[in-house]
């Protein structure tokens, strides 16, 4: 099995809670105490997954995948900024769009020839 890097491990240990997590909070009902902490705690790890996969490059080079890492940043910080100006139909469009990039960014990672894909088939098979 290959060597893998903390920047790998880093982005992995924040990417599956977020899947989870950010599924949870989207099911849950809105604006409870319960939904602001778990969306905080969601928003941070996705940060950073986001940040953390420009660490992650095949070959030594970004690929197109990094394109929705910043989508995610800055659909997160629009939804952080919907949500302080009251805005919480265009919140939930943000954050629910964060999410369905975050689940097709993971399988996008899974495809054959992506870095973290084949670690986690390694790992597993």
């Amino acid at each position: 099995m290959p060597t893998i890097s903390t920047t790998i491990l880093l982005h992995i240990f924040a990417a599956v809670p977020s899947m989870i997590l950010g599924g949870v909070v989207l099911a849950r009902p809105k604006g409870t105490f319960v939904h602001k902490l778990m969306g905080r705690l969601w928003i941070a790890l996705m940060l950073v997954t986001a940040v953390g996969s420009f660490g992650i490059k095949s070959s030594g080079n970004f690929s197109w995948i990094h394109i929705l890492s910043v989508v995610t940043i800055v659909s997160i910080v629009a939804g952080i900024i919907a949500i302080r100006n009251g805005k919480r139909e265009t919140h939930l469009r943000c954050m629910r769009g964060a999410y369905v990039g975050l689940m097709i960014a993971f399988v996008f990672t899974m495809t054959p020839g992506r870095l973290v894909g084949q670690w986690v088939r390694q790992l597993f098979m």
